[in-house]
């Protein structure tokens, strides 16, 4: 089955069973997740590393002697979807948790079930931070651990002063431009213009005059992942835009997935096939072994899906129990060594990361510049500080 044709699925059960284990005995691990639409590029890497994660356990005795079993629904990338893709899982399929990298657009819309629901949520993608939930943990990274590598190292090395900012006109876009832009102008520099397109839209011709009419010192993008990052940096290469570019959006697999037209875009991840740790190198590892050709690159929105599946483990152990609030009460107290290193969901629900600025390569690897230790995701849910 392609791909292509899994996303026209409204719901994709994906049994990770290694005994044979009834439903009833299974812990229904829910991925929601965007198949299709923008996040389609991303996706295939999301299930992969889920995929891998529960085979892994399962083997091991599976989570307090019962097996994973994914169910995984496409989202469409969006609110519309989302609602059916979370409504689906938490009240039909009645899984145990939501484990999953969203669109913000899509974990917005999906939030007010989960609060219904009263089922716990980790939530795995990089976002633009700030969102709440008493059932939401969030292991990916928010723009106080990721905007300022980028925007420090072009007033540095390339003595930027201005910059033009374009996004995908939604939560994440603009929070993430929002961030930016104050944190340009809090260091001293101008923002010279802030454009935005609808999530869906691909003619970036308009935008692109008005950058270059702007004529900025450096250009900061934040687009919904996957496709969008695609088809702008396309039009940007094929206009001759050359300014140093720093992507807020793309993880390493899109970047390999653009080929040549992502070199030379700046990144800002917590996570690189590069990073160079025993426990990295053996989750490569597995994934080779596992889907051999038909690997997508492990990268910044699969790697925390893949920790944060064994991050449930190790709180419903630590509960011993998958009761809901139990593992809730347990979640921020665990700790989980993965190719990251140690994450721990710890500040107000959110994780201190070591965060890498790179830059893309010729042959789509990623040459890190700069590593910053364990840096903190700040002031995010203070309702949750104790």
């Amino acid at each position: 089955m392609t791909w292509k044709t899994q996303a026209t699925l409204a719901l994709l059960a994906v049994a990770a069973l290694a005994g044979g284990a009834s439903a009833q005995e299974t812990v229904k691990i829910g991925i929601p997740v965007g198949l299709s639409g923008a996040n389609s590029v991303v996706a295939p890497s999301v299930v992969q590393s889920s995929e891998l994660a529960a085979e892994e356990i399962n083997a091991a005795g599976g989570i307090l002697g019962r097996q994973i079993e994914l169910i995984v629904a496409d989202d469409g990338s969006g609110a519309q979807g989302a609602q059916r893709a979370f409504d689906s899982l938490v009240f039909q399929s009645e899984v145990d948790v939501l484990i999953s990298m969203e669109t913000s657009a899509a974990r917005n819309a999906g939030l007010p079930i989960v609060n219904r629901g009263r089922t716990p949520y980790i939530y795995t993608s990089f976002y633009e931070g700030r969102s709440c939930s008493p059932w939401m943990y969030v292991n990916a990274w928010v723009p106080e651990q990721q905007v300022a590598p980028i925007v420090d190292h072009f007033m540095a090395e390339f003595e930027a002063k201005t910059f033009y900012l374009i996004g995908s006109d939604y939560a994440f876009g603009r929070g993430m431009l929002e961030f930016t832009r104050a944190y340009v102008e809090a260091n001293g520099g101008t923002v010279l213009g802030e454009d935005y397109l609808p999530m869906d839209g691909s003619d970036w011709t308009a935008i692109i005059s008005n950058l270059r009419a702007a004529a900025p010192d450096a250009l900061i993008t934040s687009t919904a992942g996957g496709a969008p990052n695609v088809t702008l940096t396309k039009q940007l290469r094929a206009a001759g835009v050359d300014i140093p570019y720093g992507n807020l959006a793309v993880d390493e697999g899109t970047a390999k997935a653009m080929g040549a037209d992502a070199t030379g875009i700046f990144i800002a991840a917590s996570y690189l096939t590069s990073i160079d740790s025993a426990e990295n190198k053996a989750f490569l590892s597995a994934m080779e072994a596992k889907f051999g050709a038909d690997l997508k690159t492990p990268n910044d929105l699969s790697v925390p899906q893949y920790e944060a599946i064994y991050a449930y483990k190790a709180a419903a152990e630590a509960a011993g129990s998958t009761d809901a609030e139990a593992v809730i009460d347990a979640l921020d107290d665990v700790a989980v060594t993965g190719p990251r290193g140690v994450i721990q969901m710890n500040k107000q629900r959110h994780a201190p990361l070591t965060m890498y600025l790179g830059q893309v390569l010729a042959d789509g690897s990623v040459e890190v510049i700069s590593t910053f230790e364990n840096v903190d995701p700040g002031e995010q849910c203070p309702q949750f500080s104790g």
